[in-house]
């Protein structure tokens, strides 16, 4: 068979990308399949705060993650804690460049690197093989990884930067939700800074291959960002949203990921204003400030009015 087609979605966490794999899972060939990178972590070491598939069973019990594990040693304790390390090790943010560098102007990765992208690359198969034949959607948001992945010959792969404003991402991430931890304002756009700067490097890297969305953009016209996104990826048709910005979510297969990922049936795609009342000057001046290397550049405000 061909390669498989992958939508690889970086950028920081609670930018709506959840949301926006689990409407392109509702497509006929395509499968969400949430946070790949934490398969082996979270669902064979069960080392992680959450081993559920987004069906509601347990990662290694589920028909489609027990199947795609089965065919090769990754389901072994021993084979998964190696893929962990060398996780940790080669594919953190702070290591994009280097991974980057890897394949560029012909050099070649080294072994560790090209056998855990492997592993990776494998698992896309599998999948595309079992209900994404037309797509698989990974929404990791590790941009080394992605760079990693780049780099491969046996993955089609396409980069979907997804980005929201700094200071409604700072107040959703005030509040905790089940197996997440709230971090402060500053601490989130200090990572919203990190990952977004990691993110651009991909798109500098291989244009072709790179698209960003904005969380407004796909919010203030939910059928227009997502028929962008699905021409990017590959994808003919329409999307799954009726002509009100409404979808209807049915089962997917999430590694990880937000626990919104578990709803189902119909929902609105529309943004979340709450945190202009009661996010509050100081954590907006601190979440604003942190993140000002990049804000002029996703055409967000220095001050946003409350």
């Amino acid at each position: 068979m061909s390669e498989p087609r992958v939508l690889y979605i970086t950028g920081w966490l609670r930018s709506g990308s959840t949301l926006l794999g689990n409407v392109l899972n509702e497509l006929p060939g395509v499968l969400h399949v949430g946070e790949l990178h934490y398969l082996w972590r979270n669902g064979v070491l069960k080392q992680g705060t959450n081993s559920s598939c987004g069906c509601g069973a347990d990662l290694t019990e589920c028909s489609v993650w027990s199947s795609a594990l089965r065919a090769d040693d990754t389901a072994e304790p021993a084979a998964a804690a190696r893929m962990v390390a060398r996780q940790q090790r080669y594919l953190r943010t702070r290591h994009t460049r280097a991974r980057l560098a890897d394949w560029q102007g012909g050099a070649i990765p080294s072994q560790p690197i090209l056998e855990t992208t492997a592993r990776t690359a494998a698992i896309y198969r599998r999948l595309a093989e079992h209900g994404a034949e037309r797509l698989v959607v990974d929404s990791s948001k590790y941009p080394a990884e992605a760079a990693a992945l780049l780099g491969r010959r046996d993955v089609d792969v396409r980069i979907l930067h997804m980005v929201r404003d700094p200071r409604p991402t700072a107040f959703s991430y005030r509040q905790a939700k089940a197996y997440i931890d709230p971090i402060g304002p500053a601490r989130s756009s200090a990572y919203w800074t990190a990952f977004n700067a990691a993110s651009e490097l991909l798109g500098r890297a291989a244009p072709d291959r790179y698209l960003r969305l904005r969380h407004e953009d796909m919010c203030a016209d939910p059928r227009a960002a997502l028929t962008a996104v699905m021409r990017f990826a590959g994808l003919d048709g329409e999307p799954p949203i009726d002509a009100h910005g409404r979808v209807t979510l049915g089962e997917n297969h999430s590694v990880t990921g937000n626990p919104d990922r578990l709803s189902r049936g119909s929902r609105p795609i529309k943004a979340d204003d709450r945190w202009r009342k009661h996010l509050g000057t100081r954590a907006i001046a601190a979440a604003s400030s942190t993140a000002l290397p990049l804000l002029a550049r996703y055409r967000y405000p220095l001050l946003p009015i409350t």
